[in-house]
């Protein structure tokens, strides 16, 4: 394990190692929490902007959906270090009585985000909805940033690997819940948004209220400069190259992974002609989430007990391209089933495993959130350079089969690349 800048005994408990195992209840409350914003990121993206963008700009749909997506991505990309930066500098007392630097952006992102989904329900034009989805984007990043940073901040090395599997289910899970929910329990847009945002609330508020948050000393809050804190989100890879590595293997494998999902909708429609391609839809996500839900918090048990962390890797990436070539090579509705499941599992032990990776290669006990937000813009980024990759790629570079042979190698090259961390077995 790589250990940079390790943290002194006499540091408070909000930036000290942890080396207390956490409990279930703590790991439920914050599966709940991350459940609630992926839903709230995945939903929209997977079936109630393809649906609004259809309805708004039949003709142009991919296109403008790629432009929605994209100015969200990009708008995630800035906001999740900057509210990780401020995570780790917010010391807020109220009537005497002292807060953590973390829960106050967990319930605070969670409020507003839902918000901005109820806003969004009622754009009728392609600039509202991109200014909704924006304005979402932003405040599910910040949510994200302080979500992301309770790992480190509470759960010991050891435990990391099998807490970031169940961490981890949501992304899969909530795909899931939120497709039967928009799909089959309520119908239209403005009561699918509507719908997420309770989710939000009544999945998030729990971890924030029922959760301890270790206050962070006003001594010890690093200065609120601007020009430092933008300075900040640039680690230098040549003092920091783990890091640096594990930043490029997460956008490596991110990009594929927005490369071969971005247009699922619309592949099973135009490419497999799937009768109904929302049902379809739903059965594949179905399949995604078991392959991933059987083999998430296994790998990242069997890692913590080997103490090894980049075989598993490479073997997930490996699983996940022998998906992509299969939609490739064979564009049919039985092998997108067979696909789905290999998907879901490779991508499980991913998540879990290259989740509990970064977190042992964070350059400052006092950075947690900001580094964690960097290394999330590998998370966002793609989401960016996914539609202007594969809007391209599906209207003049081949259609389908190009853009699955092309996530199969961006995945395999990004999953290969965690041979470069040095510090992690």
């Amino acid at each position: 394990m790589t250990t940079v800048d390790p943290t002194p005994a006499s540091l408070p408990a909000a930036l000290a190692d942890p080396v207390v195992p956490v409990r279930r209840s703590w790991i439920a409350l914050i599966f709940a929490a991350n459940l609630g914003v992926w839903m709230a990121f995945f939903t929209p993206i997977q079936v109630l902007l393809p649906q609004q963008v259809e309805r708004i700009s039949p003709d142009h749909k991919e296109a403008m959906l790629a432009v929605v997506t994209g100015l969200g991505a990009l708008a995630a990309v800035l906001a999740n270090p900057l509210a990780g930066a401020l995570s780790d500098r917010t010391c807020l007392r109220v009537g005497g009585r002292e807060f953590g630097r973390r829960h106050v952006w967990t319930a605070g992102g969670a409020v507003l985000g839902a918000l901005a989904l109820v806003l969004l329900a009622r754009q009728q034009t392609i600039a509202g909805v991109a200014l909704g989805w924006v304005a979402a984007q932003v405040c599910f990043n910040a949510m994200l940033a302080s979500l992301t940073a309770g790992i480190p901040d509470r759960v010991p090395v050891v435990q990391r690997g099998g807490v970031s599997g169940w961490v981890g289910i949501p992304q899969a899970l909530g795909l899931v819940l939120g497709a039967v929910l928009v799909t089959a329990l309520v119908s239209g847009t403005v009561p699918g948004y509507t719908a997420m945002a309770l989710v939000v609330l009544l999945l998030s508020l729990p971890f924030a209220f029922l959760t301890p948050d270790d206050p962070l000393p006003r001594e010890h809050r690093p200065p609120l400069r601007l020009r430092a804190l933008v300075a900040s989100m640039w680690i230098d890879p040549r003092r920091h190259p783990d890091f640096a590595w594990a930043w490029i293997t997460r956008f490596l494998v991110q990009i594929g992974n927005a490369l071969g999902t971005l247009y699922l909708l619309y592949f099973l429609t135009d490419g497999v002609r799937y009768p109904d391609p929302e049902g379809g839809l739903l059965v594949l996500i179905l399949l995604y989430t078991l392959g991933m839900m059987l083999t998430a918090v296994v790998a990242g048990m069997l890692s913590d007990r080997s103490g090894r962390r980049k075989v598993y890797v490479i073997v997930s990436g490996v699983v996940m391209a022998v998906a992509a070539l299969l939609l490739a090579v064979a564009p049919t509705w039985s092998m997108a089933l067979v696909a789905a499941v290999l998907l879901g599992a490779g991508y499980g032990v991913y998540l879990s495993v290259d989740a509990a990776l970064i977190t042992e290669v964070l350059p400052r006990a006092t950075d947690r959130a900001k580094d964690l937000g960097v290394i999330n813009i590998a998370n966002s980024a793609p989401q960016v350079l996914g539609p202007a990759l594969s809007a391209p790629i599906v209207v003049h570079l081949g259609g389908y089969p190009t853009l699955y042979a092309v996530t199969a190698v961006v995945t395999l090259l990004g999953s290969a690349l965690v041979l470069k961390i040095r510090g992690v077995r």
